[in-house]
């Protein structure tokens, strides 16, 4: 995991205050660099508003990195000697054309942006249409990645500076325009010291074509430019035309033909990626079993993304297995069927941490203590606040079902208890981290992630018989995340069924993916980050993507079908909740029946991170702190 600033300014260079560059520096504790490029840029067409027809930008790049992957720490921003040409990069590219990477990511893309040009000699003016074949080449590099990323790249040659976030929008970045003559991008906020900040959005690539490459009618690539932000110009190219014309760079009229609010296009039309199948299913259809088809192609398909995501685990100088791996770890069905596939992957001597955390929650303790009075008990009896939060609970039976499973393996269940206090003494900061998203269950889940992601708790000792405190080495997390909006995980997603039936539920599951980049990823990696830790989501690769949207709902989820659990398993059709029943199907037949029984739980109200003052009732409501 890395962090990224970039701005661009008239008055002066504008670098990261205090405030943002620490939180950059939590992102990425292994190096910090910043390049400063300033130039002269010719105004023809009055746009900066000043009398002087000569302006000077000033651009300001900050990298910092959290050294992942190659055997040595790869210092950004990437830089060109030759063109003046750089890169700041933070995510995975696990793949470019569909050629595995297996060094650094950061420097292999670079390379070949780099290489790209070979036909654009420095120290010369570029030629007609040579611009627009730059692009075209930069956009065939992008367009070939896999993996989650978000990227800042300067284009010194044709004097244009891409940004951007991968084509599902897993890593975060923000943008501002703190001034009309300040614009800033950055994987992070620095609320309260600036504003403004608002998430740059997942379904394309910005450009941003400075003034002084430009004549007066060409200041962007696409005379009806995008967007404006102060002075700049900025095109959007969707991922869905960068992949469908990686041959050849999108005309003007195409750009102009698209409409202006880019929320009405559907997640296809956007992202390129696959439209959800809304087959119905077959007569003769009769149900998921522990051997359909469907079953096996997903323990394939989950089993290739978690050996991808797992090929950076890496070994100590005595070449033995380190702990680098840790689980955000509830018990439920989507983070336990990762843990039992990690096991079928790993060797059995790397340990793994299985990160359980748990909240005392005032408004809990307090309906408990009542109750406790009302039945004439005596409060004081009353157990921890955190062995019976929900999440515990589950989290320690499915703990045990692994140990049972699979034997050999340390897992180690770590216990992260969070008191009160300490919720509200890190409050702020988890706003600031979340922003611009400001509601109350923005900060119930950051709650839990980020307290998560510290990974400071404790761990039973089976020798002494005591619990000992524990913090987690381990830099990369796996999450389940996305697993409910690919397979219907939601209560929504049954209502919508109940209500208008099959094509309800497909809209709602289309829903729920399209918006899953704005809505959940930037604010989950913002806060996972912060601990300088890397989030990886196995049910979130791209191909898994395809794969799941393209299957028709029928073997997906069950609600058609939905049976009373209260019946006993005959043969390969075990009785199983409705939701996400392929996944449930899956866990049981890799020897885990009671993660496959366990209920959809929200994080919030399985961590009791929700509702911890009384009267606070809406999950939406904005937060008090944020609009006073």
């Amino acid at each position: 995991m890395c962090g990224i600033f970039f701005s661009c300014s008239i008055d002066k260079p504008i670098f990261p205050s205090e405030l943002l560059l620490k939180n950059l520096r939590r992102r990425g504790p292994d190096s910090f660099k910043v390049v400063q490029h300033t130039y002269q840029s010719v105004n023809t067409t009055e746009l900066l508003a000043q009398s002087s027809p000569v302006q000077t930008l000033h651009l300001v790049f900050v990298s910092t990195v959290l050294s992942l992957r190659g055997n040595a720490i790869v210092e950004q921003p990437l830089v060109d000697k030759d063109s003046g040409s750089l890169l700041c990069w933070n995510g995975e590219a696990w793949s470019l054309d569909e050629e595995p990477i297996t060094g650094n990511d950061a420097q292999t893309v670079f390379d070949a942006l780099l290489n790209t040009t070979e036909a654009f000699l420095p120290g010369r003016e570029m030629q007609p249409g040579e611009r627009e074949l730059r692009v075209q080449a930069v956009l065939r590099i992008i367009g070939g990645l896999a993996g989650p990323f978000s990227f800042v790249f300067y284009d010194a040659l044709s004097q244009q500076v891409f940004y951007g976030r991968d084509v599902i929008g897993r890593r975060s970045l923000l943008q501002s325009r703190s001034s009309p003559s300040v614009f800033m991008v950055s994987s992070i906020s620095d609320w309260p010291a600036s504003e403004n900040w608002t998430e740059v959005e997942a379904y394309g690539i910005q450009i941003i074509n400075l003034p002084a490459a430009f004549p007066s009618t060409e200041h962007s690539r696409c005379k009806t430019p995008v967007a404006i932000e102060g002075f700049l110009f900025i095109d959007t190219i969707l991922w869905s035309v960068i992949k469908h014309n990686r041959s050849e760079v999108p005309s003007a009229e195409f750009i102009k033909a698209l409409p202006s609010n880019r929320d009405t296009l559907d997640v296809a039309a956007k992202t390129n990626i696959s439209i959800i199948n809304r087959e119905m299913p077959p007569p003769s259809f009769r149900g998921l079993s522990l051997q359909s088809e469907a079953v096996n192609s997903l323990h394939k398909q989950l089993h290739a993304s978690l050996t991808l995501r797992m090929q950076n685990i890496a070994l100590s100088s005595t070449n033995t297995p380190q702990n680098h791996l840790a689980i955000l770890f509830s018990g439920g069905l989507d983070c336990t069927l990762v843990a039992r596939l990690v096991h079928d992957i790993l060797p059995s001597e790397v340990s793994i941490d299985l990160l359980n955390v748990a909240f005392e929650n005032p408004r809990v303790i307090a309906a408990a203590n009542a109750l406790a009075t009302q039945n004439k008990q005596n409060a004081n009896t009353i157990t921890s606040p955190y062995d019976k939060c929900p999440d515990r609970l589950t989290g320690c039976s499915s703990c045990a079902e692994l140990l049972k499973t699979c034997p050999g393996r340390i897992w180690r269940f770590v216990s992260v208890d969070v008191p009160y206090f300490e919720t509200l003494t890190h409050r702020s900061q988890i706003v600031s981290l979340i922003l611009p998203h400001d509601t109350e269950m923005d900060l119930s889940i950051a709650y839990a992630l980020y307290f998560a992601a510290r990974g400071i708790g404790h761990v039973y000792d089976p020798v002494r018989k005591c619990s000992t405190t524990y913090t987690t080495p381990a830099r990369i997390l796996l999450s389940g995340l996305g697993a409910d909006e690919l397979f219907g995980g939601y209560s929504r997603h049954a209502k919508a069924f109940a209500r208008e039936g099959h094509g309800g539920i497909l809209d709602e599951l289309e829903l729920d993916f399209q918006r899953l980049g704005k809505r959940n990823l930037g604010r989950d990696d913002r806060v996972i980050s912060h601990w300088g830790k890397e989030a990886r989501y196995p049910y979130l690769d791209e191909n898994l993507v395809n794969w799941a949207l393209e299957r028709p709902l029928h073997e997906k989820c069950n609600f058609a079908r939905k049976s009373s659990m209260k019946g006993v398993p005959i043969g390969d059709h075990p009785t199983l909740e409705p939701d996400k029943h392929i996944l449930r199907l899956l866990a049981w037949k890799l020897g885990m029946p009671g993660a496959a029984r366990e209920k959809k739980r929200a994080i919030q109200f399985g961590s009791r991170t929700a509702k911890m003052v009384v009267g606070r009732n809406s999950g939406m409501q904005t937060l008090e702190t944020v609009t006073s």
